[in-house]
């Protein structure tokens, strides 16, 4: 059963690979679990169950109960908070230590976070289903952590200092079976620490703690998986502290050893290290933003020279082995299919798992377009990447509508020389009904540097916004574009963008089509909200002035407002008060809900519905 976006409960199974017996993981009667994990030694799983921590003993069997005070809606053991699963990426909030004999785990006190509640239709009497979300400007939960040894049964709690109103992004034990690190940060995310302790100091309460790393910044900081700790301590971290996020080398005190990336491109995975050969193995933005490539780079003596390990252009994903001998290279471009490669460690290509010939042959038989890339400068002289996908029958002595199909939001790129699936489909058939769809990165988005993405900064939407406008404009001036026919369309973070041109750039753009989106960033959640705007306490401004409720005056083409009613992300209020804004304002739109729905809007034919309905109202308005 799906809790949020990532997190589920189910029955569990274990499965021995030598008597091909299948046993459940515990007494099923009791409920289901979540989130059930092997101690390194294979001897124990750990579980979460009705908000619990539990661990089971693969011998005898035996269920030991960790916590007890786990309370739907008020204290989570083990797991985490909507929030935190959401904005920091973390759905299992615990971790066996490298002995096997301690488990390391979250504990939230969400007591005090306001319940948000969702109508469910169906039945003769709609249900409603509460759950706890922070707000931007509201309370959050209390984490706490703690440690539970398993030979004495007892739990003590981490020192992770005095302050509540703070964040717990991360916890990692190192390679020292008495060395916990806890990610701490502050609630406007630009101070990050480390903090670590010693198992081996008895504490009768309380774990204590030491800072081995901390970081500021002007504007925030980004979290990652990217912490890996070394045998003598030391560890690879990935910092944007010099304007292009690289990968560094601490000694175990948190000084900078070496700098093993550089240049004025990101990192974008770190994927980690082989220790025998001090060899570490990343992705970066280093061909272009719109590409992404796989290296390794040597620092056993001195640092070497990056070493490519994909070679096609476009955009290659890795999955290395446990021991970075061998590798799994999935590589696509914007007109071609994924293509999944096993590599071995000296890049002699070893299978090809999978080539998509049966779907490239077919999709030979549709006359599909290419997308091209090029880039447009805005107004203030800032090259700005786009791509364009034109009609296969294109005249250029003719003058064609336009999409202009975007996302727009911080850390997520549109504009990517890679595969792009069900879109890319779509997009081609509209091409196919003589439209042009283009699509842009605008200031805020990700690849390019912070100084780049941090634009943004305290003024969420503002350069976005202005990017697009400068961008319908652009487009206007090209001989082949109808400027009076220029439409905007985005889901979520694109949703807002397209209220907002819709409003704010309404000379430019005469319908748009706006999936799921957020309209006031104060209805939206804390942590990511805060992160880039603080809270609307200390800055009123940057949420009013980039509210598209607070534009709807200037609204003149055909728009369409499409929501979900059980979006638990960005919330059906959202369009609720874009309405009473459009209404009040006595402006024209359509609309259209799907009860039940998440922010994916899908199941059954919701989605085909949801395109063909985008598709018609192009088509009759466009």
């Amino acid at each position: 059963m799906p809790i949020y976006r990532h997190s589920f409960s189910a029955n569990y199974f274990v499965h021995n690979l030598e008597t091909h017996k299948t046993t459940p993981l515990t007494d099923h009667a009791k409920g289901p679990q979540m989130l059930a994990d092997f101690s390194p030694d294979g001897k124990h799983i750990a579980f979460v169950r009705s908000n619990n921590l539990y661990v089971v003993n693969q011998e005898s069997k035996k269920e030991t109960q960790i916590t007890t005070d786990g309370t739907m809606n008020s204290i989570i053991n083990g797991s985490t908070d909507w929030v935190y699963e959401e904005e920091f990426a973390i759905a299992k909030g615990f971790q066996w230590s490298p002995g096997s004999d301690r488990i390391a785990y979250y504990k939230f006190d969400e007591s005090a976070v306001k319940e948000f509640s969702m109508d469910m239709f169906g039945e003769l009497y709609p249900t409603q289903y509460k759950f706890k979300y922070p707000k931007a400007g509201e309370a959050n939960s209390v984490v706490n952590i703690f440690v539970w040894d398993m030979i004495s049964g007892v739990n003590k709690p981490v020192n992770i200092g005095n302050e509540k109103d703070q964040y717990i992004p991360r916890i990692q034990w190192t390679q020292d079976n008495n060395k916990l690190c806890v990610m701490r940060m502050n609630r406007h995310q630009n101070k990050l620490e480390f903090l670590q302790t010693d198992l081996t100091q008895a504490a009768p309460f309380s774990i204590e703690t030491k800072i081995i790393f901390s970081e500021t910044a002007a504007t925030y900081i980004d979290i990652s998986d990217a912490l890996t700790f070394l045998k003598d301590g030391s560890f690879i971290w990935m910092s944007e502290r010099n304007e292009y996020n690289h990968l560094y080398l601490f000694d175990a005190m948190g000084n900078v050893k070496m700098q093993l990336t550089n240049g004025n491109w990101d990192v974008i995975d770190f994927y980690g290290v082989e220790e025998t050969t001090m060899t570490a193995f990343y992705s970066s933005s280093e061909v272009s933003a719109m590409e992404k490539h796989i290296y390794s780079i040597n620092f056993k003596k001195k640092l070497g020279k990056p070493n490519p390990l994909s070679f096609k252009k476009g955009t290659n994903d890795a999955d290395f082995s446990k021991g970075f001998k061998y590798y799994i290279l999935n590589h696509s471009d914007a007109n071609t299919p994924s293509d999944i490669t096993l590599y071995d460690h000296k890049c002699k290509e070893i299978r090809i798992l999978k080539d998509n010939a049966a779907l490239k042959e077919r999709l030979l038989k549709y006359n599909l377009t290419k997308k091209e890339f090029f880039t447009f400068k805005n107004a203030g002289g800032t090259d700005l990447n786009c791509w364009i996908m034109k009609p296969a029958n294109f005249d250029p002595a003719k003058k064609y509508p336009v999409l202009v199909a975007i996302y727009g939001g911080p850390g997520s790129n549109t504009v990517n020389d890679r595969w792009d699936g069900r879109g890319y489909i779509w997009h081609q058939m509209l091409c196919q009904n003589g439209y042009i769809v283009v699509s842009c990165d605008p200031r805020g988005t990700m690849n390019r540097g912070r100084q780049f993405k941090h634009s943004t900064y305290m003024n969420l939407g503002k350069n976005e916004t202005e990017d697009f406008i400068d961008f319908a404009k652009y487009l206007g001036t090209q001989a082949y574009v109808d400027k009076s026919r220029i439409g905007i369309q985005g889901w979520s973070y694109g949703g807002y963008m397209t209220s907002l041109c819709m409003t704010k750039g309404a000379d430019q753009y005469k319908t748009g089509i706006a999936v799921a989106p957020v309209t006031n960033w104060k209805y939206y959640d804390s942590i990511y909200t805060e992160r880039f705007l603080r809270t609307p306490q200390e800055n009123s401004g940057g949420y009013e002035n980039n509210s598209p409720i607070n534009f709807v005056e200037g609204l003149k083409g055909k728009f369409l407002l499409v929501h979900g009613s059980a979006d638990d992300n960005v919330h059906y209020q959202n369009s609720m008060d874009m309405i009473s804004a459009l209404v009040a304002a006595n402006k024209q739109f359509d609309m259209f809900i799907y009860p039940n729905k998440n922010h994916g809007i899908y199941g059954g034919n919701t989605r085909l519905h949801l395109y063909n309905k985008m598709t018609t109202f192009l088509l009759e308005n466009l």
